[in-house]
Protein backbone atom coordinates (compact mmCIF):
# COMPACT_ATOMS: atom_id res chain seq x y z
CA UNK A 1 0.00 0.00 0.00
CA UNK A 2 1.57 3.50 -1.33
CA UNK A 3 1.09 6.10 1.63
CA UNK A 4 -0.74 8.47 -0.68
CA UNK A 5 -3.62 5.66 -2.12
CA UNK A 6 -4.19 5.07 1.81
CA UNK A 7 -7.83 5.18 2.50
CA UNK A 8 -8.24 5.67 6.16
CA UNK A 9 -11.21 3.98 6.47
CA UNK A 10 -15.15 4.40 6.15
CA UNK A 11 -18.00 5.66 8.40
CA UNK A 12 -20.97 3.18 8.97
CA UNK A 13 -24.27 4.26 10.38
CA UNK A 14 -25.70 3.19 13.78
CA UNK A 15 -28.69 3.47 15.08
CA UNK A 16 -28.43 7.04 15.77
CA UNK A 17 -24.96 8.15 15.08
CA UNK A 18 -22.29 7.30 12.80
CA UNK A 19 -18.97 4.94 13.79
CA UNK A 20 -15.50 5.16 12.19
CA UNK A 21 -14.43 1.57 10.80
CA UNK A 22 -10.63 1.94 9.94
CA UNK A 23 -8.77 0.08 7.32
CA UNK A 24 -6.79 -2.63 8.32
CA UNK A 25 -3.13 -2.01 8.57
CA UNK A 26 -1.98 -5.14 8.23
CA UNK A 27 -0.39 -5.10 4.76
CA UNK A 28 3.16 -3.94 2.84
CA UNK A 29 3.46 -0.24 2.97
CA UNK A 30 5.84 2.48 0.79
CA UNK A 31 6.01 6.16 0.33
CA UNK A 32 6.96 8.44 -1.87
CA UNK A 33 7.62 11.07 0.57
CA UNK A 34 11.60 11.55 0.66
CA UNK A 35 11.03 13.39 3.57
CA UNK A 36 9.64 10.80 5.48
CA UNK A 37 12.88 9.25 4.42
CA UNK A 38 15.51 11.91 5.84
CA UNK A 39 13.40 11.62 9.15
CA UNK A 40 13.92 7.93 9.17
CA UNK A 41 17.51 8.37 9.51
CA UNK A 42 17.94 10.79 11.50
CA UNK A 43 15.48 9.01 14.27
CA UNK A 44 17.29 6.01 13.85
CA UNK A 45 20.72 7.93 14.43
CA UNK A 46 19.21 9.71 17.26
CA UNK A 47 18.38 6.29 19.02
CA UNK A 48 21.04 4.89 18.33
CA UNK A 49 23.12 7.79 20.55
CA UNK A 50 20.39 7.68 23.31
CA UNK A 51 20.84 3.47 23.48
CA UNK A 52 24.77 4.52 23.59
CA UNK A 53 24.14 6.35 27.04
CA UNK A 54 22.16 3.04 28.14
CA UNK A 55 25.58 1.37 27.78
CA UNK A 56 27.80 3.62 29.34
CA UNK A 57 25.77 5.14 32.47
CA UNK A 58 26.50 3.41 35.81
CA UNK A 59 23.88 1.88 37.02
CA UNK A 60 21.14 2.65 34.33
CA UNK A 61 18.31 1.11 35.76
CA UNK A 62 18.30 3.52 38.57
CA UNK A 63 18.08 6.42 36.35
CA UNK A 64 15.20 4.40 33.77
CA UNK A 65 13.06 4.16 36.32
CA UNK A 66 13.09 8.09 37.10
CA UNK A 67 12.19 8.14 33.10
CA UNK A 68 9.21 5.85 33.96
CA UNK A 69 7.89 8.35 36.75
CA UNK A 70 8.16 10.91 34.23
CA UNK A 71 6.31 8.96 31.30
CA UNK A 72 3.77 8.17 34.20
CA UNK A 73 3.41 11.58 35.05
CA UNK A 74 2.94 13.37 32.29
CA UNK A 75 1.33 10.90 30.28
CA UNK A 76 -1.64 11.00 33.44
CA UNK A 77 -1.50 14.48 32.88
CA UNK A 78 -2.50 14.49 28.70
CA UNK A 79 -6.28 12.73 30.51
CA UNK A 80 -6.38 15.30 33.11
CA UNK A 81 -4.53 14.45 36.46
CA UNK A 82 -2.54 17.02 38.09
CA UNK A 83 0.06 15.38 39.65
CA UNK A 84 3.95 16.61 39.39
CA UNK A 85 6.70 15.16 39.47
CA UNK A 86 7.27 15.62 43.16
CA UNK A 87 4.25 14.81 44.41
CA UNK A 88 4.50 11.51 42.01
CA UNK A 89 7.47 10.18 44.40
CA UNK A 90 6.14 11.09 47.55
CA UNK A 91 3.96 8.39 49.44
CA UNK A 92 0.08 8.92 49.68
CA UNK A 93 -0.05 9.73 53.10
CA UNK A 94 2.39 12.60 52.47
CA UNK A 95 -0.55 13.94 50.08
CA UNK A 96 -3.29 16.02 51.02
CA UNK A 97 -6.31 13.65 50.40
CA UNK A 98 -7.66 15.83 47.50
CA UNK A 99 -4.52 14.96 45.82
CA UNK A 100 -4.60 11.28 46.40
CA UNK A 101 -6.70 10.39 43.18
CA UNK A 102 -4.65 11.38 40.88
CA UNK A 103 -1.75 10.30 42.88
CA UNK A 104 -2.84 6.91 42.23
CA UNK A 105 -3.71 7.01 38.69
CA UNK A 106 -0.01 7.78 38.09
CA UNK A 107 1.11 4.85 40.76
CA UNK A 108 -0.90 2.51 38.71
CA UNK A 109 0.99 3.55 35.41
CA UNK A 110 4.20 2.99 37.10
CA UNK A 111 2.59 -0.31 38.03
CA UNK A 112 1.50 -1.29 34.43
CA UNK A 113 4.30 -0.41 32.58
CA UNK A 114 7.27 -2.06 35.14
CA UNK A 115 4.76 -4.81 35.12
CA UNK A 116 5.24 -5.00 30.61
CA UNK A 117 8.45 -4.37 30.92
CA UNK A 118 8.86 -7.60 33.27
CA UNK A 119 6.54 -9.07 30.89
CA UNK A 120 8.30 -8.48 27.46
CA UNK A 121 11.91 -10.50 29.07
CA UNK A 122 9.62 -13.88 28.24
CA UNK A 123 6.36 -12.97 26.24
CA UNK A 124 6.12 -11.27 22.91
CA UNK A 125 3.85 -8.04 22.59
CA UNK A 126 0.23 -8.84 22.46
CA UNK A 127 -3.16 -7.69 22.85
CA UNK A 128 -3.57 -9.71 25.74
CA UNK A 129 -0.26 -8.13 27.28
CA UNK A 130 -2.17 -4.61 26.80
CA UNK A 131 -5.12 -6.02 28.25
CA UNK A 132 -3.22 -7.64 31.63
CA UNK A 133 -1.40 -3.47 31.58
CA UNK A 134 -5.18 -2.04 31.28
CA UNK A 135 -6.52 -4.09 34.23
CA UNK A 136 -3.53 -2.81 36.48
CA UNK A 137 -3.89 0.93 35.05
CA UNK A 138 -7.67 1.30 35.38
CA UNK A 139 -8.03 -0.76 38.73
CA UNK A 140 -9.30 0.96 41.86
CA UNK A 141 -9.11 4.63 40.04
CA UNK A 142 -11.65 6.38 37.97
CA UNK A 143 -12.81 4.01 35.26
CA UNK A 144 -12.16 1.07 37.68
CA UNK A 145 -16.12 0.44 36.41
CA UNK A 146 -15.40 0.35 32.60
CA UNK A 147 -14.02 -3.32 32.53
CA UNK A 148 -10.50 -2.80 33.57
CA UNK A 149 -8.49 -5.77 31.22
CA UNK A 150 -11.06 -6.02 29.03
CA UNK A 151 -12.07 -4.61 25.38
CA UNK A 152 -14.95 -2.46 25.37
CA UNK A 153 -18.54 -4.07 24.51
CA UNK A 154 -20.19 -1.47 24.20
CA UNK A 155 -19.77 2.44 22.23
CA UNK A 156 -17.49 5.31 23.43
CA UNK A 157 -16.58 8.27 22.08
CA UNK A 158 -13.90 11.27 22.19
CA UNK A 159 -15.03 14.36 22.83
CA UNK A 160 -18.40 16.14 23.43
CA UNK A 161 -21.06 15.35 25.93
CA UNK A 162 -22.89 12.89 23.92
CA UNK A 163 -22.44 10.72 21.11
CA UNK A 164 -24.51 13.16 18.93
CA UNK A 165 -21.73 15.75 19.19
CA UNK A 166 -18.82 13.65 19.41
CA UNK A 167 -15.66 15.01 17.97
CA UNK A 168 -15.08 11.35 16.92
CA UNK A 169 -16.82 8.08 17.13
CA UNK A 170 -14.93 4.48 16.82
CA UNK A 171 -15.80 1.84 15.60
CA UNK A 172 -18.45 -0.32 16.91
CA UNK A 173 -17.56 -2.54 19.53
CA UNK A 174 -19.01 -5.73 17.27
CA UNK A 175 -15.88 -4.69 14.87
CA UNK A 176 -13.20 -5.02 17.78
CA UNK A 177 -12.14 -8.27 16.88
CA UNK A 178 -11.84 -8.47 13.62
CA UNK A 179 -9.57 -5.13 14.09
CA UNK A 180 -7.64 -6.21 16.79
CA UNK A 181 -6.51 -9.35 15.20
CA UNK A 182 -5.33 -7.85 12.28
CA UNK A 183 -3.55 -4.99 14.15
CA UNK A 184 -1.45 -7.85 16.08
CA UNK A 185 -0.68 -9.50 13.09
CA UNK A 186 0.87 -6.25 11.99
CA UNK A 187 2.85 -5.85 14.95
CA UNK A 188 4.39 -9.32 14.71
CA UNK A 189 4.55 -9.70 10.75
CA UNK A 190 7.92 -10.24 9.76
CA UNK A 191 7.08 -10.55 5.86
CA UNK A 192 6.15 -6.84 5.78
CA UNK A 193 8.92 -5.28 5.16
CA UNK A 194 8.43 -2.05 6.69
CA UNK A 195 10.97 0.06 9.12
CA UNK A 196 10.24 -0.79 12.55
CA UNK A 197 9.52 3.00 13.41
CA UNK A 198 7.03 3.37 10.50
CA UNK A 199 5.25 0.42 11.72
CA UNK A 200 4.98 1.39 15.31
CA UNK A 201 3.86 4.68 13.85
CA UNK A 202 1.19 3.41 11.99
CA UNK A 203 0.35 0.84 15.28
CA UNK A 204 0.11 3.73 17.18
CA UNK A 205 -2.84 5.56 15.20
CA UNK A 206 -4.55 2.38 14.81
CA UNK A 207 -4.82 1.64 18.23
CA UNK A 208 -6.37 5.57 18.92
CA UNK A 209 -8.18 4.76 15.60
CA UNK A 210 -9.69 1.45 17.25
CA UNK A 211 -9.95 2.45 20.66
CA UNK A 212 -10.46 -0.77 22.00
CA UNK A 213 -10.85 0.12 25.98
CA UNK A 214 -13.74 2.39 27.34
CA UNK A 215 -11.25 4.61 29.19
CA UNK A 216 -7.68 4.69 29.12
CA UNK A 217 -6.53 4.15 25.62
CA UNK A 218 -4.98 7.42 25.45
CA UNK A 219 -1.98 6.33 27.81
CA UNK A 220 -2.06 2.47 26.64
CA UNK A 221 -1.24 3.77 23.38
CA UNK A 222 1.36 5.97 24.73
CA UNK A 223 3.04 3.00 26.32
CA UNK A 224 2.67 0.59 22.87
CA UNK A 225 5.31 2.96 22.08
CA UNK A 226 8.15 2.23 24.25
CA UNK A 227 7.20 -0.76 24.41
CA UNK A 228 6.97 -2.02 20.53
CA UNK A 229 10.53 -0.55 20.51
CA UNK A 230 11.64 -2.39 23.50
CA UNK A 231 10.24 -5.65 21.79
CA UNK A 232 11.86 -5.16 18.89
CA UNK A 233 15.07 -4.49 20.17
CA UNK A 234 15.60 -0.88 19.21
CA UNK A 235 15.98 0.56 22.62
CA UNK A 236 18.66 -1.61 24.72
CA UNK A 237 16.59 0.03 27.91
CA UNK A 238 13.11 1.54 28.05
CA UNK A 239 14.47 5.14 27.79
CA UNK A 240 12.28 6.42 25.39
CA UNK A 241 8.66 7.86 26.05
CA UNK A 242 7.03 10.17 23.48
CA UNK A 243 4.43 11.50 25.67
CA UNK A 244 6.63 14.83 27.01
CA UNK A 245 6.19 15.43 23.10
CA UNK A 246 2.52 14.76 22.60
CA UNK A 247 1.71 17.00 25.38
CA UNK A 248 3.85 19.93 24.43
CA UNK A 249 2.65 19.81 20.72
CA UNK A 250 -0.72 18.76 22.65
CA UNK A 251 -3.08 19.95 19.27
CA UNK A 252 -0.46 19.45 16.90
CA UNK A 253 -0.49 15.66 18.02
CA UNK A 254 -4.50 15.04 17.89
CA UNK A 255 -4.31 16.80 14.73
CA UNK A 256 -2.07 14.94 13.30
CA UNK A 257 -4.14 11.81 14.15
CA UNK A 258 -7.64 13.23 13.01
CA UNK A 259 -6.18 13.97 9.56
CA UNK A 260 -5.08 10.87 8.71
CA UNK A 261 -9.00 9.61 9.25
CA UNK A 262 -10.30 12.87 7.62
CA UNK A 263 -7.53 13.63 5.14
CA UNK A 264 -6.05 9.80 4.69
CA UNK A 265 -3.04 11.68 5.23
CA UNK A 266 -0.54 8.76 7.12
CA UNK A 267 2.56 10.25 6.07
CA UNK A 268 1.95 13.13 7.92
CA UNK A 269 1.23 11.58 11.10
CA UNK A 270 4.33 9.45 9.95
CA UNK A 271 6.66 12.56 9.60
CA UNK A 272 4.90 14.10 13.00
CA UNK A 273 5.91 10.38 14.92
CA UNK A 274 9.31 10.24 13.18
CA UNK A 275 10.17 14.24 14.56
CA UNK A 276 8.51 13.45 18.10
CA UNK A 277 11.59 10.25 18.23
CA UNK A 278 14.08 12.89 17.21
CA UNK A 279 13.12 15.26 20.07
CA UNK A 280 12.09 12.87 22.81
CA UNK A 281 15.49 11.12 21.64
CA UNK A 282 17.83 14.44 21.62
CA UNK A 283 16.17 15.34 25.05
CA UNK A 284 16.85 11.61 26.99
CA UNK A 285 20.65 11.80 25.53
CA UNK A 286 20.87 15.48 27.32
CA UNK A 287 19.56 14.02 30.53
CA UNK A 288 21.85 11.23 30.38
CA UNK A 289 24.33 13.69 30.17
CA UNK A 290 23.33 15.89 33.14
CA UNK A 291 23.06 12.19 34.75
CA UNK A 292 26.76 11.93 34.40
CA UNK A 293 27.99 15.27 35.03
CA UNK A 294 25.86 15.64 38.35
CA UNK A 295 27.34 11.89 39.72
CA UNK A 296 30.93 13.15 39.51
CA UNK A 297 29.85 16.13 40.97
CA UNK A 298 27.90 14.60 43.82
CA UNK A 299 30.48 11.95 44.34
CA UNK A 300 33.48 14.50 44.64
CA UNK A 301 31.43 15.65 47.74
CA UNK A 302 30.45 12.21 49.62
CA UNK A 303 34.34 11.68 49.35
CA UNK A 304 34.90 14.59 51.99
CA UNK A 305 32.60 12.67 54.04
CA UNK A 306 35.53 9.86 55.34
CA UNK A 307 34.80 7.38 57.17
CA UNK A 308 30.99 8.03 56.29
CA UNK A 309 31.85 8.23 52.63
CA UNK A 310 30.30 4.33 52.10
CA UNK A 311 27.47 5.07 53.52
CA UNK A 312 26.84 8.27 51.83
CA UNK A 313 27.82 6.13 48.46
CA UNK A 314 24.96 3.78 49.66
CA UNK A 315 22.46 6.92 50.50
CA UNK A 316 22.79 8.37 47.31
CA UNK A 317 22.31 5.13 45.31
CA UNK A 318 18.89 5.53 47.43
CA UNK A 319 18.37 9.43 45.94
CA UNK A 320 18.80 7.74 42.64
CA UNK A 321 15.93 5.95 42.98
CA UNK A 322 13.20 8.12 45.38
CA UNK A 323 15.12 11.53 44.81
CA UNK A 324 12.24 12.75 47.52
CA UNK A 325 12.25 11.13 50.59
CA UNK A 326 11.96 11.11 54.89
CA UNK A 327 13.98 10.37 57.87
CA UNK A 328 11.77 7.15 58.09
CA UNK A 329 12.34 6.25 54.56
CA UNK A 330 16.30 6.34 55.08
CA UNK A 331 15.91 4.35 58.77
CA UNK A 332 14.07 1.71 56.57
CA UNK A 333 15.83 1.26 53.55
CA UNK A 334 19.04 1.39 54.44
CA UNK A 335 18.51 -0.46 57.57
CA UNK A 336 19.45 3.11 60.39
CA UNK A 337 18.30 4.05 63.51
CA UNK A 338 16.61 6.96 63.42
CA UNK A 339 19.49 8.76 65.15
CA UNK A 340 21.84 7.59 62.31
CA UNK A 341 19.19 8.37 59.77
CA UNK A 342 19.11 11.80 60.84
CA UNK A 343 23.02 12.19 60.92
CA UNK A 344 23.07 10.74 57.26
CA UNK A 345 20.30 13.22 56.17
CA UNK A 346 22.39 16.36 58.16
CA UNK A 347 25.45 15.49 56.24
CA UNK A 348 23.90 15.10 52.77
CA UNK A 349 21.87 19.06 53.79
CA UNK A 350 25.09 20.25 54.34
CA UNK A 351 27.23 19.16 51.01
CA UNK A 352 24.19 20.69 49.18
CA UNK A 353 22.87 17.72 47.49
CA UNK A 354 19.21 17.45 49.46
CA UNK A 355 16.79 20.02 50.69
CA UNK A 356 14.10 20.17 53.32
CA UNK A 357 10.70 21.17 51.18
CA UNK A 358 8.05 21.34 53.63
CA UNK A 359 9.22 23.57 56.37
CA UNK A 360 7.90 21.83 59.33
CA UNK A 361 9.58 20.79 62.12
CA UNK A 362 8.18 16.82 61.94
CA UNK A 363 6.97 14.61 59.32
CA UNK A 364 9.81 16.67 56.91
CA UNK A 365 10.47 15.62 53.30
CA UNK A 366 13.58 16.25 51.61
CA UNK A 367 14.60 16.88 47.84
CA UNK A 368 16.88 16.04 45.75
CA UNK A 369 16.18 19.21 44.14
CA UNK A 370 19.38 18.71 41.24
CA UNK A 371 18.60 15.35 39.72
CA UNK A 372 14.94 15.95 39.77
CA UNK A 373 15.11 19.00 37.37
CA UNK A 374 16.99 16.57 34.77
CA UNK A 375 13.70 15.42 34.56
CA UNK A 376 11.28 17.98 34.73
CA UNK A 377 12.88 19.70 31.33
CA UNK A 378 10.21 19.64 28.59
Amino acid sequence: MNMKDFKAGTYKQQYEYKSFLPAKVNQPWIWDDAKINVLLEQATRSMGELNAFSLIVPDVDLFIQMHIVKEAQTSSRIEGTKTNMDEALMAKEDLSPEKRDDWQEVQNYIKAMNFGIKQLEKLPLSNRLLRDMHKILMTGVRGEHKYPGEFRKSQNWIGGSTISDAVYVPPHHDDLPDLMSDFEKFLHNDAVDVPHLIKIAISHYQFESVHPFLDGNGRIGRLLITFYLVNHKLLIKPSLYLSAFFEKHKPSYYDALSRVREANDMAHWVKFFLNAVIETAGAGKETFQGILKLKDKVDSKIVTLGRKAETGRQFIHLLYKKPVITANDVGKLMDLTPKSANALIRDFEKLGIIKEITGHQRNRIFEFKEYLALFKKG
